[in-house]
């Protein structure tokens, strides 16, 4: 009786688990229409702002503006634009903010996702992803000089470098010198099937040691127009150079994470 009785109440269980099975399957199979396929990463782009070099003595705050223009093969064109804040304090620690493009048409606020703290001193460079409220710390090597390319031939005389003084000019109250490079890459260096020609056009703040501005033009990549808006030469907020509260630090120069 108890077998008999065992046998009635295992079968009703195999039969919802196998009807819940097929249901699974059947939700997971492709249906009339739809694509079988695998996954794509896509492509993803990073249009580099104003680079700044780590001085000390030069602070100054500002926001990164970037506006990328690029035309299509039917004549149209696509424009992104964002901003980001920025800022070099009296040692010569840099914060800077990473965001995502939006349409330049619209009044969308560009998505922070990232932001990242350099300090010479230290040597370290702190990314903070919001997204994970997590920090990841690096050995940095600061940049605080720089050699400009010569005229010329270079990387083995498959390009070569022209470069043009603009004169000065005053941007935001800082003079200003302004100075237009065209390089010429000979066919087959990136898989070009003729000579490809590049131009950029950098405005230069001797006081500042850092361009205020850059027009980049590239027949692969568009038109990229970048300056400093909001630019102020007051000492900025020390709170923006440490951790973000709650954020867990994970220190690649050691081994395991530490809540801040």
């Amino acid at each position: 009786m108890k077998r008999m009785l065992g046998r009635f109440l295992v079968r009703p269980f195999f039969f919802v688990l196998a009807a819940f099975i097929w249901m699974v399957q059947a939700a997971a199979a492709p249906q009339a229409g739809e694509a079988l396929r695998g996954p794509d990463g896509g492509t993803r782009y990073r249009v580099a702002g104003i680079e700044v070099i780590s001085v000390a003595g030069k602070p100054f705050t500002a926001k990164d503006s970037i506006e990328w223009t690029r035309r299509l093969e039917d004549g149209s064109a696509v424009t992104v634009h964002l901003y980001a804040a920025m800022a070099r304090d009296s040692q010569g620690r840099i914060y800077r903010e990473r965001r995502n493009f939006v349409p330049a048409n619209s009044d969308q606020e560009p998505r922070m996702f990232e932001t990242i703290l350099y300090d010479p001193a230290a040597r370290t460079k702190t990314t903070c992803t919001l997204a994970t409220r997590q920090c990841t710390v690096a050995s940095y090597r600061p940049i605080t000089s720089f050699a400009v390319q010569p005229p010329g031939p270079f990387a083995n005389f498959t390009r070569t470098l022209a470069r043009e003084d603009l004169g000065t000019n005053m941007i935001d109250g800082l003079n200003v010198t302004g100075t237009r490079e065209t390089t010429s890459i000979n066919p087959g260096v990136v898989g070009n099937d003729r000579p490809l020609v590049t131009t950029r056009e950098f405005w230069y703040s001797p006081d500042l040691e850092t361009n205020v501005a850059v027009t980049r033009e590239d027949p692969r990549e568009g038109t990229q127009y970048i300056h400093l808006i909001n630019l102020s030469r007051s000492e900025p907020d020390p709170a923006i150079f440490a951790v973000p509260a709650g954020f867990v630090v994970h220190d690649l120069r050691h081994s395991g994470p530490a809540a801040n």
